[in-house]
């Protein structure tokens, strides 16, 4: 497997910081072209992801898109890499990855994706891209939990 490459999350030390940083900024804008707009910058920010790693093995079922994901344990926090085929669920990963990568499994299971609800994205978004979003938070959870385990 290729080395996993360098991650620029966590952006804010806490991934309560995360979610009020992610609302503070979706405030900025006045509609939702704008924040579409923002969406798509953001996904354009994800860390490249190595195409040795857009197999089956680590794509993420349940999205429209292709959406591969990597899970990475590292000194008791877990990091993911992801990245999708399309510039909107890019730039959701990217908000998943600031509130979540890079935190312990405990943080991760105790923090409710609340940025969703609060910057109104759970209103705006197809039912198979809502889809697609509770299937990589489902994943993320699930990955804490087995990192609990061990």
């Amino acid at each position: 497997m290729t080395a996993f490459p360098d991650s620029p999350f966590p952006l804010e030390p806490t991934a309560r910081a995360a979610q009020a940083a992610i609302v503070e900024e979706f405030g900025f804008f006045s509609d939702w072209s704008e924040r579409y707009q923002y969406l798509i910058d953001l996904g354009r920010k994800l860390p490249p992801f190595p195409e040795a790693w857009k197999t089956e093995e680590h794509r993420l079922h349940g999205c429209q898109s292709m959406v591969w994901i990597v899970p990475e344990n590292r000194d008791g926090t877990l990091h993911f890499h992801a990245i999708s085929d399309s510039a909107i669920v890019s730039g959701l990963i990217h908000l998943a990855l600031r509130v979540y990568s890079g935190r312990s499994p405990e943080e991760i299971l105790a923090t409710e994706p609340d940025y969703v609800a609060d910057i109104g994205l759970a209103r705006q978004l197809s039912p198979t891209r809502s889809n697609g979003l509770a299937a990589m938070l489902g994943f993320i959870r699930q990955a804490a939990a087995e990192g609990i385990r061990g």
